[in-house]
């Protein structure tokens, strides 16, 4: 039996570890620590919450303080762990109330820290209303500062600038994306994040303008120190009433440095399948910690709030003395932006050629449906396949059309390496209200097998 489990860190992955932890092991202690106010909540839904879809930020928390209480768990907010001692089997806690800090011994630790926003050393980033988008906190302010705004700037071109993008032009915003690279959406290819930028652009002709290319040097305030103005490499001057920053994130550990615990890609935290790290008690769960990539196998660093609560639920079950591997990823993602849908899984043809595959490709436009079904959209497919294996190493997708289906339908295929002679010919439900005859994912496999065959 364990004897008492603390875990550090109060997003998805802590909380879910808590709650499985108890029902594997009712009598246990557990002690969950976070530097919040609040834990248990759905940032992934902050987004659409700033765009009004959702009006009240408390529908985003999963559980309170007082749920987990009644279960037994001891919820600390506004307690930030600053130290590890594995030697010891301690950590530093510091309570942010009166910055008093005092030693927490544990059993089993679990870190659960997330990840924390990348802020880009950038002459006034410390103005006013220059915003980051990771709590709950965070979405309140830009929600209030948006009702009062007319224009904003979003510095990065990934999914979260696309989110916070739809739900400021839903407000009637004009809104200035930046980014420095020469796309949006670097995950993909970039023939499809230049129909992703037209199409977003061609959707509110004058109201959204998208820069790639482009690097922001400086930020210039007003007489009350509120950024007002953005200034790039390039000369452009661009009037802002505030900027969100979506230029990254990275695992929260810098408190981990002395700890001994192995560190990986990013300085996320090293674990093998079980969600253990280099110490033989200390678990680690979430976006604090690396993962392994099935299509190449290889170690990398996705943070997702699915996979957060996936590794936390393993993390409980083997602390209670089950057994549950954690395996890898595909690296599967998914947004959209209004209508449009734009989702990926496996990786892209640039990732195949700088990993070393040999790629062959096929993009395929087609509706989701039956053609004549009054109901059917468009969508655009393209399938990546390993020219010397033949199995699908990814597929990208993006359109007003069911892309989720698609990507759903490969996603067995590319984790249990289906050769694409097997995949072609796959016997999928047809009937026109749901897909075409053959099914977009198909025809993009029948492309690739001609392709490889003269």
């Amino acid at each position: 039996m364990t004897e008492k489990v603390v875990i550090i860190g109060g997003g998805a992955a802590g909380p879910k570890t808590a709650a499985k932890l108890r029902r594997e092991q009712p009598d246990v202690q557990i002690d969950l620590y976070t530097q919040e106010n609040i834990i248990s909540y759905s940032a992934c839904g902050l987004p659409y919450f700033i765009e009004n879809l959702i009006q009240s930020p408390e529908t985003l928390i999963i559980r309170t303080p007082e749920d987990f209480k009644k279960q037994n768990i001891d919820i600390h907010l506004y307690q930030k762990c600053v130290k590890v001692n594995p030697d010891e089997q301690t950590v530093l806690i510091q309570d942010l109330t009166n910055n008093n800090i005092y030693e927490v011994p544990y059993t089993i630790l679990v870190i659960a820290t997330g990840a924390i926003p990348v802020i880009p050393k950038i002459d006034g980033i410390n103005l006013k209303n220059i915003f980051t988008l990771r709590t709950i906190d965070d979405g309140i302010k830009i929600k209030q500062k948006m009702y009062e705004s007319k224009k904003a700037v979003l510095l990065g071109g990934g999914y979260i600038s696309i989110e916070v993008m739809e739900a400021l032009v839903n407000n009637g915003l004009n809104v200035t994306l930046i980014e420095r690279n020469q796309q949006i959406l670097k995950m993909f290819d970039k023939d499809l994040a230049d129909r992703v930028t037209d199409y977003i652009i061609g959707r509110n002709p004058g109201q959204v303008n998208i820069l790639t290319g482009e690097e922001v040097i400086a930020f210039k305030g007003n007489e009350n120190n509120e950024v007002a103005e953005v200034i790039t490499a390039s000369g452009k001057r661009i009037e802002t009433d505030f900027v969100v920053l979506g230029t990254g994130v990275r695992p929260n550990t810098d408190f981990l440095e002395g700890s001994g615990i192995k560190l990986g890609i990013k300085n996320s935290v090293k674990v093998d399948t079980t969600m253990k790290t280099s110490n033989h008690n200390i678990y680690a769960a979430g976006d604090c910690t690396d993962n392994y990539n099935l299509v190449t196998n290889k170690h990398t660093w996705v943070p997702l709030g699915s996979t957060a609560n996936k590794e936390g639920r393993c993390a409980a079950i083997n602390i209670a003395g089950g057994n549950c591997l954690f395996e890898g990823i595909l690296n599967s993602t998914i947004t959209k932006y209004f209508e449009y849908t734009i989702s990926i899984i496996g990786i892209s043809y640039k990732e195949a050629v700088e990993l070393g595959f040999q790629p062959e490709y096929a993009i395929v436009t087609k509706r989701d449906k039956a053609g004549y079904m009054p109901d059917s959209e468009a969508m655009t497919l393209k399938m990546i396949v390993d020219k010397n294996t033949h199995t699908i190493l990814g597929l990208q997708g993006i359109g007003e059309g069911d892309v989720n289906q698609r990507i759903n339908t490969v996603l067995p295929a590319i984790l249990s390496k289906t050769k694409l002679e097997s995949f072609m010919n796959l016997d999928l439900p047809y009937s026109p209200p749901y897909s075409p005859a053959i099914d977009p994912v198909l025809n993009a496999a029948q492309i690739i097998y001609q392709k490889l065959n003269g």
